[in-house]
């Protein structure tokens, strides 16, 4: 098998902060130099020890003792070399020691992009990881720990983005903002994370984008989608670019579902990462997105099997009409950065701008009953018996329009093992939207009406004479306007405990909200947010650290959390606290001559202030007010090292509980009281064949509450919906990576990765639903909960090449 290898990169400096060229950079099995700009690039071996030796006339080494990096992992170190001719002692570089002690999980960017999945990619991932759920494969979206989707923050390069504000249905969704065949580093914490992230109440994810060294171009391709990605440099390093390009049609999966339609999902989405080094000292960052969702679906029959075996039931539904939705975005930011010796500013203004169209007239006619479970008759699985037939008329014309403006600095000053950060942003949103939802539903001839105002039907004695109304119907425009001003400042600090190392960070955010808008009543916050984290790595012969954080998590409300689900805006609506206690341990230890970790983290959330809500499918519909509290606690295990030699492999463990109080009327289970959550993410390979390789990722989740009549009390139902329980398989054959030689002329000579393989999503072809539709049986009245399921087995083939 080949080795796996990983990147350093960097520049070398003198005492007077100017590059030197010509130093030469060695370890036993490779070797370069820097260019005239004191940039360099080396390859090393992933996965070992590896010693590193700088070395220069006139200029006494430098050197790195026992660095490892993962696979493809790439690592920046800049070193400064001393024209005093003592010999530098040697230094020690764990790359990932800092992220450990501050709780931060990082997962290796090639390992997102090999993974299978029906939306492969960063989110993909995370789903794999304790105290990360969602049970549905069609979206990015994700919960941590009890939290909802809007509890996340998302950082590219440090600027904060945004997940869409109208979407209801996985199936409308497309792409991710973040690009996985850019990423050049991924962080994640499911709690407990410091002051100068942002005010969430569950997790941060951070992603960094490459900074290239040279140029390449990678092209991806499958029944899902394609993607080009074009990375370029200029000789001296100046100038570098990333832009990927991706499109992506869902129909591969959505004719999978068990309604047949004549669906057009098209998602088209461009990024541009751009950096200019002005000087040694200033560089200027650009970074550009365009997304464009374009939904149509003409929906056309359904039939949905469910019961028991003796008492098989069915729901046939006819669709007329089709919804088209349209989801666009821009977003912009640039970033002006000046870094000198222990010295970092930086100053970052951006501007995100979506527009959001959800049109749609769906007629659909009903027949519920018994199936014909006869083996020997013609009409095997056909409806017969009807008990139910009825129908429903939904219309939608929503519309929002949001700008968001932001203009942020951040610093750090580093002083020996101490740093200090700050920060302050001023964000300005302002939100155009107009709700215009109706549904009607007959049942036998007769139209239901809503239970809200109540009425007087005697019927037949006397003929009821009432307009038609809708059972569900919203109406309403809303105008608003938020400012926010942001600020954090943190320490940390490395120490000695007699043979012990000690680590801390101690930090404080806050912010002011205020709220304004058309016929709203202004209104505003201050808030303040007290973090710490502390860990130690004991003297002791095993390889352990202990960290434990705590800290003051709140959320200003967002405009999704200042409309209830009339449509109308609670201004009074403050923000939701959350204070987080977290305990965790990491052992590290070697089994069979391979490297393993296990990661074990215990947490207790106490929430108050809370904003109810329910979920339907990844629409989030809040109660708009802050009567409730709340509570999360749980255990997570990740056990990941290399199962098979070269290859990350990980298995995960979580156990969770989260239950609210609304009203004093008692706790309930949330709507993400997901109890148990089992991933396995794998890599193995074939010793024969070590080129054909084979990725697996299986998840199983229990059932959450949901599932429930759209107006029914959360207190009347808790029923919870089936357990989730999905597998993706993939298998590729590499025919050329970074390790590969090919003799000039040879076809592969010009690749510098080739792989084709084919993938196999719900390998199993389990059942997993997200949510229910209810039926009423006309003779009993008896209301039937049909589930809604998600895709089945679907087969896939990629072809993916960098030159």
């Amino acid at each position: 098998m080949l080795a796996q290898s990983a990147t350093i990169t960097g520049l070398v400096l003198n005492e007077n902060n100017q590059p030197i060229a010509n130093v030469n950079i060695s370890t036993i099995n490779s070797g370069t130099s820097t260019n005239s700009n004191g940039f360099y690039t080396l390859d090393i071996v992933a996965d070992i020890p590896v010693t590193i030796t700088f070395t220069h006339i006139g200029h006494s080494n430098v050197v790195l003792e026992g660095i490892i990096l993962t696979t493809n992992e790439t690592f920046e170190f800049n070193p400064v070399m001393s024209v005093d001719a003592i010999q530098i002692a040697g230094v020690e570089v764990s790359p990932s020691g800092k992220k450990s002690v501050m709780g931060i999980t990082n997962i290796d960017p090639q390992t997102v992009r090999r993974m299978p999945g029906a939306n492969a990619g960063v989110e993909n991932i995370l789903k794999l990881l304790p105290g990360v759920s969602f049970n549905n494969e069609l979206s990015t979206q994700y919960n941590v720990r009890g939290g909802n989707f809007d509890e996340n923050l998302v950082y590219v390069n440090g600027i904060e983005v945004y997940r869409p504000f109208l979407i209801r249905s996985a199936n409308q969704e497309g792409f991710s903002f973040v690009n996985s065949a850019m990423i050049e580093d991924l962080d994640f914490s499911a709690g407990g994370f410091q002051a100068k992230y942002g005010d969430k109440l569950s997790s941060v994810l951070d992603i960094q984008y490459k900074n290239p060294s040279k140029f390449a171009l990678e092209l991806d391709a499958s029944l899902l989608g394609a993607s080009a990605t074009v990375e370029t440099s200029s000789k001296n390093n100046d100038f570098t670019s990333i832009t990927g390009l991706r499109y992506r049609d869902n129909s591969l999966l959505t004719n999978s579902q068990q309604t047949q339609t004549t669906v057009r999902p098209s998602f088209i989405d461009a990024q541009s990462y751009i950096t200019y080094r002005l000087s040694d000292q200033i560089r200027l960052n650009f970074l550009g997105n365009f997304s464009l969702n374009d939904y149509k679906n003409e929906p056309q029959t359904r039939q949905t099997n469910f019961g028991t075996i003796a008492e098989p039931r069915a729901l046939l539904v006819f669709y007329e009409g089709n919804e088209n939705n349209r989801f666009q975005t821009e977003f912009g930011a640039l970033k002006g950065e000046y870094n000198k010796e222990n010295i970092q500013l930086d100053i970052t203004t951006s501007l995100y701008h979506t527009t959001e169209e959800e049109f749609s007239d769906i007629i659909a006619s009903y027949e519920l009953g018994a199936v014909n479970a006869d083996l020997g008759s013609e009409d095997l699985g056909e409806v017969i018996n009807s008990t139910g037939i009825g129908g429903q008329y939904s219309r939608a014309r929503n519309q929002l329009d949001a700008l968001i403006f932001s203009l942020a600095h951040k610093g750090m000053l580093k002083l020996d093992s101490k740093s200090l950060a700050w920060g302050i942003n001023y964000a300005h949103e302002d939100f155009r939207d107009q709700l215009r939802e109706s549904e009607f539903i007959d049942s036998a001839g007769f139209f239901i009406r809503p239970n809200e105002p109540a009425f007087i039907n005697n019927q037949p004695e006397e003929p009821f004479t009432g307009d038609l109304v809708p059972f569900e119907s919203v109406r309403s425009t809303n105008f608003v306007k938020t400012d926010r001003i942001s600020a954090y400042i943190q320490l940390d600090n490395q120490t000695q405990w007699g043979d012990h190392v000690v680590y801390y960070n101690l930090g404080l955010r806050t912010q002011l909200w205020s709220l304004r808008g058309e016929n709203i009543k202004s209104n505003n916050q201050f808030i303040i947010s007290p973090r710490a984290q502390f860990a130690i790595k004991p003297f002791w012969e095993k390889d352990m650290l202990f960290r434990f954080a705590l800290g003051s998590y709140q959320q200003p409300p967002f405009y999704r959390e200042l409309r209830a689900a009339d449509g109308a805006i609670n201004p009074e609506v403050k923000a939701q606290k959350s204070f987080h206690f977290v305990l965790g341990n990491e052992y590290s230890f070697n089994f069979g001559n391979r490297p393993f970790t296990l990661i074990s983290e215990g947490y207790y959330k106490d929430l108050s202030q809370v904003n109810t809500y329910t979920v339907e499918d990844v629409r989030v519909r809040y109660v708009a007010n802050n009567d409730a509290k709340a509570f999360a606690y749980g255990f997570d295990f990740r056990l990941n090292g290399a199962f098979v030699p070269g290859a990350e492999s990980w298995v995960s463990l979580g156990y969770l509980r989260t239950e609210e109080n609304s009203r004093n009327r008692g706790f309930i289970s949330r709507p993400t009281d997901q109890r148990l959550k089992f991933g396995l993410l794998f890599q193995d390979y074939m010793p024969t064949i070590p080129n054909l390789k084979l990725y697996l990722n299986l998840v199983y989740n229990t059932g959450v509450p949901g599932g429930s009549p759209s107006n029914a009390d959360p207190y009347n139902f808790q029923n919870r919906l089936r357990d989730y329980r999905r597998s993706d398989l993939g298998i590729s054959y590499i025919f050329a990576d970074s390790g590969s030689k090919f003799a000039k002329g040879h076809w592969l000579y010009q690749f510098k990765e080739l792989s084709a393989g084919f993938e196999i999503f719900n390998l199993f072809n389990n059942q997993n639903t997200i949510t229910n539709t209810w039926v009423r049986d006309v003779e009993t009245q008896q209301q039937f909960a049909v589930p809604n399921f998600l895709t089945s087995r679907v087969f896939n083939i990629k072809l993916s090449m960098r030159f």
